[in-house]
């Protein structure tokens, strides 16, 4: 099978959606591109998650969007995720989902706040939500306008897309990303998950987000050049 390796990989991230329970039906997708390549892979369009299987992923080349191999329909996010990919040159691998809770703050054109360190282990201050598209945006290239919407609030924000690894789209829901498909999945898990606790940290008080010096004592013990957490990364030898 062509480009098995990173169709099992796109496959694995789809699945990863389901078990996490971020998925309801068929309402959700996973990407995942390889550079070298020059390609994008991405959950067939309205496949049954039941029935979805690693040959079924279709593969596009990623500057023109053309189809180069699968029988599939890919599905009908992939603009938004092609325009992600091109603009973002670290993302190895985007998803996006319905999930409940995140889902809810995109409805509310509210971003996320960071209340507490299980986000800033994740994402370096609030997960921003984009402006609403216009009619126009709408009526034309809607996917393609969606991915455009959320490139210009991480441009017109000065954010970091690889230290702020989520969006919520305004009335639709939340798109994450990584430097792998899998990577993407755990942003998505994680991105839901603070959502939640966001959610139920406002029921019980309207409390300040994090202070900037716990927020940079957990981000950057996790990323950066300066991280400690964890175990190091093996070094082969001869």
């Amino acid at each position: 099978m062509k480009y098995a390796e990173l169709r099992e990989a796109v496959y694995a991230a789809n699945m990863g959606l389901v078990e996490a329970g971020l998925v309801v039906l068929t309402w959700g997708n996973a990407s995942g591109v390889d550079r070298n390549e020059g390609v994008l892979a991405i959950k067939p369009s309205g496949v049954d998650y039941k029935q979805l299987r690693p040959e079924h992923i279709v593969v596009l080349d990623l500057e023109t969007g053309a189809v180069v191999d699968g029988d599939g329909r890919p599905s009908s996010d992939t603009p938004t995720h092609l325009a992600l990919c091109r603009a973002f040159p670290a993302l190895g691998g985007v998803v996006h989902t319905h999930s409940r809770y995140a889902t809810a703050f995109a409805q509310a054109g509210v971003e996320i706040p960071c209340l507490g360190t299980t986000h800033a282990d994740s994402f370096y201050g609030a997960i921003p939500v984009t402006r609403p598209l216009n009619e126009a945006e709408i009526r034309e290239a809607y996917e393609a306008n969606t991915g455009s919407v959320i490139i210009e609030r991480f441009r017109d924000g000065g954010l970091d897309p690889t230290q702020v690894p989520g969006v919520l789209v305004a009335n639709h829901g939340p798109f994450t990303w990584g430097s792998t498909a899998a990577k993407a999945l755990e942003n998505a898990v994680v991105l839901d998950f603070v959502a939640g606790m966001a959610l139920d940290t406002y029921r019980l008080a309207n409390c300040p987000p994090i202070p900037q010096v716990l927020l940079d004592k957990h981000f950057l013990r996790k990323h950066g050049p300066g991280a400690y957490y964890g175990q190091p990364v093996a070094t082969r030898k001869p």
